[in-house]
């Protein structure tokens, strides 16, 4: 069984940007410490020689390009370099936490008080609050006493956090969402 031309072999991994020959162009626009004033726009061979001879990679930064724009680097560094930002971007975005209160349609005071004082450490820890009324049996008919809870427990946070989206019923639970409030630096 032949494999197609456009199928990567398993395991390999394409190259994100194309070097030195793989670049099927007539001219580059050549960016960098390698040419008067910083760019300069140069037939493919003559840009790839002035590679070799300083005995770096021709690399092509932007395809989409007219012409498409290519530096002289070392490829290796070069990708080791992107791979340290990604890392970087990825370790800097922010993580959501998603913390769940569940309450009973008759949930009393002295409880309601408990989880509201939970709920308020967790948006000052940045963590998002899903609160909800967990209906067990007939207690379903009481879907005005779940409503009710809910919005009085965001009203209680609104000091702390943003209701994101009002109670709404799915299936025997009805659910509300609170972010914390962006903090002002």
């Amino acid at each position: 069984m032949s494999q197609r031309p456009y199928q990567q072999q398993r395991g390999r991994q394409e190259e994100p940007y194309r070097i030195n020959h793989k670049i099927r162009v007539r001219e580059v626009r050549l960016v960098g410490d390698f040419v008067e004033g910083g760019n300069a726009v140069l037939p493919i061979e003559k840009a790839i020689k002035l590679a070799q001879d300083n005995e770096l990679d021709l690399v092509e930064i932007s395809p989409n390009a007219d012409p498409p724009v290519c530096k002289i680097i070392d490829y290796a560094k070069f990708k080791y370099e992107q791979k340290k930002k990604q890392k970087e971007i990825k370790a800097n975005a922010a993580k959501v936490v998603l913390k769940e209160i569940r309450f009973g349609p008759n949930t009393d005071d002295h409880d309601f008080n408990f989880k509201l004082k939970h709920a308020i450490n967790f948006l000052k820890e940045g963590a998002k609050v899903k609160a909800y009324v967990h209906f067990v049996g007939r207690s379903i008919v009481f879907k005005e006493r779940g409503e009710m809870l809910l919005l009085k427990f965001a009203q209680e946070l609104e000091d702390h956090g943003v209701v994101e989206q009002m109670p709404k019923l799915e299936g025997k639970r009805m659910n509300i969402f609170i972010a914390p409030k962006a903090h002002k630096k």
